[in-house]
């Protein structure tokens, strides 16, 4: 392996480790990332993780600010509410094309994808209050799988940001989050509209599974006595 890629796989490396990290609610929000201390816990260079904080904050994982370096993105209420608004619109969008565009091989994806969600218990066996690595992946591949047919990759694009930062809010209130709701049948039932080719009702479904999932999202958020706190600065602030 020559410099340059080496230097490439590096930064990659930074960025996939981080991204999952904080995603998956092990590095909190606000907190600080240093340079050094990531190089050395990563075993890569400075510049590798330099240019992987770059790459994250173009995603909105990071936050950069003069003389004071990166940190973890902050959360909000505010910006929880934003960020549902615009994925159920953008959601919408690419269930349309998907529906309008899909094929055969769309339909059996989703449905395939729909079948492994329903096999996998949410929550760990090992920490109840924590989700399921398992079933976290398969409801990623569940709701990628229902716009994959969409042929707009600008869509497609920010669908992926979207839910990212979704999850994001998702993994940081699931300790604190009681569910009441049969998320089940609204799987379901988003199938079943999808395979009818009824736009309307996938939209309306969306929406309506969107917006619940975003309430139980901001009434977790609100009940935690932390969550309008700065984080303390420390090199690096991870969850067990």
């Amino acid at each position: 392996m020559n410099e340059k890629t080496k230097g490439l796989s590096q930064t990659r490396q930074v960025f996939t480790e981080l991204r999952t990290s904080i995603v998956g609610g092990r590095l909190l929000p606000g907190s600080k990332l240093n340079i050094a201390a990531l190089a050395e816990e990563l075993d890569v260079s400075a510049g590798a993780v330099r240019e992987g904080l770059a790459m994250l904050e173009a995603e909105a994982l990071v936050v950069s600010e003069p003389a004071r370096g990166y940190r973890v993105s902050p959360i909000s209420a505010t910006d929880l509410e934003e960020l549902v608004k615009a994925r159920i619109e953008i959601e919408k969008l690419c269930l349309a094309e998907a529906i309008r565009h899909g094929d055969l091989a769309w339909e059996g994806s989703v449905v395939a994808a729909h079948h492994r969600l329903t096999r996998l218990a949410e929550r760990d066996t090992a920490l109840p209050t924590m989700l399921s690595t398992d079933w976290t992946a398969g409801h990623a591949e569940f709701h990628n799988a229902l716009v994959a047919g969409c042929p707009n990759s600008w869509l497609l694009r920010m669908h992926q940001m979207l839910y990212q930062q979704s999850e994001r809010y998702r993994q940081l209130s699931a300790p604190l989050s009681i569910e009441k709701r049969d998320v089940r049948a609204e799987h379901q039932a988003l199938v079943d509209a999808v395979l009818n080719r009824d736009i309307q009702a996938a939209q309306t479904l969306i929406a309506e599974h969107l917006q619940m999932t975003g309430r139980l999202l901001l009434a977790a958020l609100q009940a935690s006595p932390s969550s309008n706190k700065d984080a303390v600065e420390e090199p690096i602030k991870r969850r067990p």
